[in-house]
């Protein structure tokens, strides 16, 4: 089958491009996404505000992700679900499989909109024992709202960022009482009305300084609890807890862009892309959470508008020779401890980066500081910015981006 564009992920950020590309004109746009109903992660996120920034409206995600799913219906997006992307046959080209069967997509266009996932317990190498009740955000969620099941119990939850405390909500929803919630850093990373609700109403503290050392196991094979650690003092306590949930520490869903050889950016570990979104591979692109892991769906969604617009210029490029000039060639971003990764983290002028700035994160906690741009000793920009919180976004203006110079190397972002 041959197509305009294929997109594989129907969250916020495939959804609202495949809209974008089918109002610019882009006839065949086919959408894929291996789970049953599209819409993504909002679809079992209960609490409000999501659309705020997009759509300029309060929704819950499930309301949100209905609305988005039925607008790219409207618009005439081939909107493909139970249909997973196994992999690629060529430049382009990728293998769909489905309960219908095998299918080779040729594509002019590919956008990945894969989204981000949360670190499960393997990856952070929590030793213990493998018991049940052992589980991520994502799951719970899953779980309570689009199963129905009740988990009482005393939980423990890894992490204190806003998502974290959006477990404390769905736990306590599900029946379940909150002991607390571990974090490695000094402070909880969320706002501090959120720490503050959640103790207060649901009595759940936050164990600043702290890690989950071992999990141990119930002699009926149930979990008892888990050793927490104070990593300051190196002293260790018991939590009897039936629930563990790991929360945050986001990574990309990059498994495909790997097999297709599509570069990964270092800091952020999804897809390296330049100011209109596009990779390494000619007219790969890549946007949402899989760039920038992890926004809220708002963020994500302009994202997929932001790529849909230059997917659109660049299939008609070839149709237009008197049209708008190409862009120059990429010039590498490259951040300075103790900022972590950039995202776009290449520039390629005249282009601009979505909503005009680009998103950055920190490792650590930092004063309110000076963001410096500097390319072959020259300052390009400078930007005063708040307090630096880990797993919080820091944006940076991106007007310079336009006038970087791709003869002088690469571009060095900072704090001054």
């Amino acid at each position: 089958m041959n197509v305009d564009v294929l997109v594989v992920g129907a969250g916020p950020a495939g959804l609202a491009a495949a809209i974008g590309l089918r109002r610019a004109g882009v006839d065949r746009v086919v959408v894929a996404d291996r789970e049953q109903v599209a819409g993504g992660v909002p679809r079992h996120c209960q609490h409000t505000g999501f659309g705020l920034r997009d759509l300029h409206r309060p929704l819950t995600g499930p309301a949100y992700a209905r609305r988005y799913a039925a607008a790219a219906a409207r618009a005439g997006a081939d909107i493909r679900t139970g249909t997973t992307v196994t992999g690629w046959t060529g430049d382009r080209e990728l293998t769909l499989t489905s309960p219908g069967g095998l299918e080779t997509v040729r594509a002019g266009a590919v956008l990945l909109a894969t989204g981000c996932r949360e670190r499960p317990r393997p990856a952070r190498l929590v030793p213990g024992s493998r018991v049940p009740g052992i589980m991520t955000t994502g799951e719970l969620q899953q779980r309570v709202y689009l199963h129905g099941q009740r988990l009482p119990g005393r939980a423990v939850i890894v992490g204190a960022e806003h998502v974290s405390f959006s477990a404390v909500v769905t736990l306590a929803h599900a029946g379940a009482t909150v002991a607390g919630l571990v974090t490695g850093y000094p402070e909880q990373q969320s706002y501090r009305a959120f720490a503050l609700a959640a103790r207060l109403r649901w009595r759940a503290p936050v164990w600043a300084n702290s890690s989950v050392s071992r999990v141990a196991a119930a002699p009926d094979t149930g979990l008892a609890g888990v050793e927490v650690t104070d990593t300051s003092s190196g002293l260790t306590r018991f939590e009897r807890c039936d629930l563990l949930v790991f929360t945050g520490d986001w990574i990309p869903d990059h498994e495909l862009a790997r097999a297709g050889q599509v570069p990964l950016d270092p800091g952020t570990r999804g897809p390296a892309v330049d100011p209109a979104l596009e990779t390494g591979a000619p007219l790969v692109f890549a946007a949402g959470n899989l760039i920038h892991p992890a926004e809220t769906a708002d963020v994500a969604a302009l994202s997929g508008r932001h790529a849909a617009r230059h997917i659109a210029a660049a299939l008609a490029a070839p149709a237009a020779p008197g049209g708008q000039a190409p862009p120059g060639p990429r010039v590498p971003l490259a951040v300075v401890p103790p900022l972590r990764w950039i995202s776009p983290s290449a520039v390629r002028p005249p282009l601009l980066p979505p909503d005009g700035r680009f998103l950055l994160r920190c490792d650590s906690f930092h004063p309110p500081a000076r963001i410096e741009v500097r390319q072959d000793g020259r300052l390009l920009a400078s930007s005063r910015t708040g307090r630096l919180i880990p797993s919080r976004p820091v944006h940076l203006p991106g007007a310079w981006a336009a006038h970087a110079d791709p003869a002088a190397g690469p571009i060095q972002i900072g704090l001054a």
